[in-house]
């Protein structure tokens, strides 16, 4: 139950920031479970079985308010899904303690980029077509390899480029629901095929699992108003610098000073 409680406090916490961001759910869940041990394709998997559920209450509620650009989703999903069953392939053919110190660093670099983008000015032009299909692709790959990073790579970039932040958001948080599923899938198949030697111990996280279900769709629902309410630089700062501090005590774990 204190498991559930906890993980079910960052699952709200985590899906609050994703609403009012576009991004960070997975980022600050996979971080958290990394910091307590959970191995790197344990951690992702449990992150996206979670947004299957918050990404479904969270899609539905920028389409309630209308802030789902429709043409940029049709781009951006198809790319998301092939980057995001890639990366979940690559996850789950290493042993944890191999590919940990590579997204523990990955995470860190995130928390970095989130800092420093809180401090940019945030552009509002049309979006050039040739960027969207690679930011799929790597959004998906490195948010299935890393637990979290769809919406820290792909609403970064998107923005960068010069799209309005309210269809951005709201685009990217329904496409993640298809490629949270993509990789869901794919975690099953590698399991049920034998391919994912350690899954068999993935059942001993599951009250962290249904602590981040039950904490993200509470939350969900409140991420079309978040996005219009909430002061987007002051979060970014303070989501990074939980990420760095996160990612740094991981460092310190795996270098055996702690």
């Amino acid at each position: 139950m204190q498991d559930f409680l906890l993980f079910g406090a960052v699952g709200f916490a985590a899906q609050i920031i994703d609403g009012a961001l576009g991004m960070a759910y997975g980022v600050v869940s996979a971080t958290v479970l990394l910091s307590f041990g959970v191995p790197p394709a344990h951690a992702s998997a449990s992150v996206h079985a979670a947004e299957l559920f918050t990404t479904a209450a969270s899609g539905s509620a920028h389409l309630y308010h209308r802030n789902i650009d429709w043409h940029l989703f049709a781009r951006l999903a198809p790319f998301g899904i092939i980057g995001g069953c890639f990366g979940a392939y690559v996850l789950t053919s290493f042993e944890g303690d191999v590919i940990k110190p590579f997204v523990t660093t990955y995470l860190a670099l995130i928390g970095c980029w989130l800092i420093f983008r809180s401090f940019r000015k945030i552009p509002s032009n049309p979006v050039p077509t040739k960027v969207v299909a690679p930011l799929g692709a790597v959004g998906g790959f490195l948010d299935a390899a890393g637990g979290g990073g769809w919406g820290s790579i792909v609403t970064t970039g998107l923005l960068g480029a010069g799209a309005p932040p309210r269809y951005v958001i709201g685009t990217v948080n329904a496409s993640e629901f298809l490629v949270a599923t993509a990789v869901s899938l794919s975690f099953l198949v590698a399991l049920v095929t034998g391919h994912w030697q350690a899954g068999g111990s993935y059942m001993d996280h599951a009250a962290a699992v249904a602590g981040l279900v039950s904490g993200g769709v509470i939350a969900a629902p409140f991420a079309g108003w978040i996005i219009k309410s909430v002061k987007e630089r002051l979060l970014l700062r303070a989501i990074g610098c939980l990420i760095v501090l996160l990612a740094t005590w991981q460092t310190v774990q795996i270098l055996g000073l702690a």
